[in-house]
C-alpha cells in the first residue's frame, strides 16, 4: 500500500448525504439505482449506484450515506452521476454502503 500526505486526503470531499429517492436505472448493463442525494449546502445531486444486491429501492430513501463530492460528473448508463456513493465489497463482491449510526447534518464533511 502506498502512503499519501494529509493534504492529499484533505482534497477529497467526503460528505454526508441523505438519499431522497431511489429507482432502477433501466439503461444500466449491471443492475443499478439512480439516486438523488441531499448534500445540504451542496444541493441535491444524482448518482448511479450498483447497490441492488443488498438494498431494495424503498429502504434506501432516508438513509444517510458517505459521498465523494468532488469527482467530475460522469455519464453512466444515460445518467449524469454527480457524486460517488461509497461502500465496500462483501465476500461475494456485493456492495455494502458506508453509513452512520447517528443522524448527521447533510453536507457534513468527514473529519
Amino acid at each position: 500500500m502506498s502512503t499519501i500526505e494529509w493534504d492529499d486526503f484533505q482534497r477529497v470531499e467526503l460528505r454526508v448525504g441523505t438519499i431522497l429517492s431511489a429507482g432502477p436505472n433501466p439503461k444500466a448493463i449491471k443492475p443499478a439505482y439512480v439516486l438523488e442525494v441531499d448534500l445540504g449546502e451542496l444541493g441535491v445531486k444524482t448518482s448511479s449506484a450498483q447497490i441492488t444486491a443488498h438494498y431494495a429501492a424503498e429502504v434506501l430513501v432516508g438513509r444517510q450515506v458517505l459521498c465523494v463530492c468532488n469527482f467530475a460528473p460522469k455519464r453512466i448508463a444515460g445518467i449524469r452521476s454527480e457524486v460517488l456513493v461509497t461502500g465496500v465489497h462483501d465476500v461475494e463482491g456485493k456492495v455494502v454502503l458506508a453509513s452512520f449510526d447517528m443522524p448527521l447534518p447533510n453536507g457534513a464533511r468527514l473529519a
